[in-house]
């Protein structure tokens, strides 16, 4: 893709969609901005969704009735959603055990060494153990 792409988290995907007792929303309303101008692409792995929707069952703990809202609104956001492969899921599992994180976690690193992104986290202290992929915190968006 291009420098202009930026892999997104799934804490920053919810802060979108549910602003409760999060932090940065101005970054994140930035980032938003920034996608719907065509300033950036905003990409994800295919498992951010369903992350998304844990984050909104346990975390946020909303109703069968708001879930149905605001899911809507996960699929009308300006993201790519990019399924995964086997040399993807290979690229992810080798940077999961060489990082010490999470397969989930390492999921969003692969993606942004794949496109050459920018991966865009709120969660540095996993996500940004990899020098040699490009990551920013959402704060200092």
């Amino acid at each position: 893709m291009s420098e202009n792409t930026l892999v997104v988290d799934t804490p920053v995907i919810v802060k979108w969609l549910n602003q409760d007792n999060e932090d940065y929303i101005e970054q994140a309303d930035r980032i938003l901005k920034d996608a719907q101008l065509d300033k950036i692409i905003i990409i994800a792995p295919e498992l951010a969704r369903y992350e998304v929707g844990n984050a909104l069952l346990l975390g946020k703990h909303l109703s069968i009735e708001q879930a149905s809202i605001v899911l809507a609104q996960l699929y009308k956001l300006p993201i790519t959603f990019v399924e995964d492969t086997a040399e993807l899921a290979e690229k992810t599992f080798e940077l999961a055990v060489q990082a010490e994180i999470t397969y989930y976690d390492a999921s969003f690193i692969a993606l942004a060494n794949q496109y050459d992104a920018t991966l865009v986290t709120d969660n540095m202290k996993h996500q940004g153990k990899l020098k040699a992929i490009k990551t920013r915190a959402i704060k200092d968006y």
